[in-house]
C-alpha cells in the first residue's frame, strides 16, 4: 500500500512543482501575492501554509465529488469549496497568529481568487483520485511558497535587515555589518518593483541551471 502511495509517479507530483513546473516562476500564476506580501518571511510563511491548506484541501475535496458535480456548474461547486476553505484559515489565523493575519490583511481573501488553486482542480482534480490530487495540491501549494519564503528572505534582509521567522519573532542581521561598514538598508527592497526584479533574477538563474526550461528557438 505504501509503495502506490508513494510511487515515483506519486512523487513526482510533488518533486515537479519545485522546479520543472512551479507555479510562479514557470506558470507565471499566483504571482500578484509574490509582490505583495514577500516583505517579511514570516508572512510569507504562514500564506505558503494557507495556500498548501487551501490548495490540497479543495484538490481532495472536488475530486471525490468529481463523478458527481454537474460540468455546467462544476465552477460555481469549485468556488464554494475554495471560499469556504479560505474562511476556515482565515479563522484559525485570526485565533492563533492575530498580529500576522493582520499584516496578511485582503490576501488571504483573494486565496479565492489564486490562479494556481483553480487551475489545479481544472487541470487535475477533476479526472484523478483523492490521493493523487492531494500530492498534486500539495506540491504545488509548496512550490509557490518556496518562491514565497524566498523572495521575502532576500527582500527583509537587505531591505530592512531583519528576519521575522514564525515562532522567533525578528532577529537583527545586518545590524553589525551596518555598524562595522557603513551599510544602509536598501529600502527600494521593500518596495514591490523590487519583489518582480527578485523573482525576475530566480526565473533567470533558474532556466540557467535546469536544461528542461530552456527554450528551442
Amino acid at each position: 500500500m505504501s509503495e502506490s502511495l508513494f510511487s515515483k509517479k506519486n512523487l513526482k507530483l510533488i518533486k515537479d512543482p519545485l522546479n520543472d513546473s512551479n507555479p510562479i516562476t514557470v506558470q507565471v500564476l499566483g504571482i500578484c501575492s509574490a509582490l505583495a506580501i514577500t516583505v517579511k518571511v514570516e508572512t510569507a510563511f504562514v500564506m505558503a501554509v494557507s495556500v498548501i491548506a487551501v490548495t490540497a484541501g479543495s484538490n481532495v475535496i472536488v475530486s471525490l465529488l468529481r463523478n458527481v458535480i454537474p460540468s455546467r456548474i462544476r465552477i460555481i461547486v469549485q468556488l464554494v469549496i475554495v471560499a469556504s476553505l479560505v474562511i476556515l484559515v482565515d479563522q484559525v489565523l485570526k485565533a492563533f497568529v492575530y498580529d500576522v493575519s493582520k499584516q496578511l490583511s485582503v490576501f488571504v481573501g483573494l486565496i479565492i481568487t489564486n490562479c494556481i488553486i483553480m487551475g489545479r482542480l481544472e487541470a487535475f482534480a477533476l479526472a484523478n483520485k483523492p490521493w493523487a490530487s492531494f500530492m498534486d495540491g500539495v506540491g504545488n501549494g509548496v512550490g509557490y511558497g518556496l518562491i514565497l519564503v524566498i523572495v521575502a528572505f532576500f527582500r527583509e534582509i537587505f531591505g530592512s535587515g531583519t528576519l521575522t521567522l514564525p515562532g522567533i519573532g525578528k532577529i537583527e542581521i545586518l545590524t553589525s555589518l551596518a555598524e562595522n561598514t557603513g551599510y544602509q538598508h536598501n529600502g527600494l527592497m521593500i518596495l514591490p518593483p523590487m519583489a518582480l526584479i527578485t523573482v525576475g533574477v530566480y526565473i533567470w538563474i533558474q532556466r540557467s541551471r535546469n536544461r528542461k526550461l530552456i527554450e528551442n528557438h
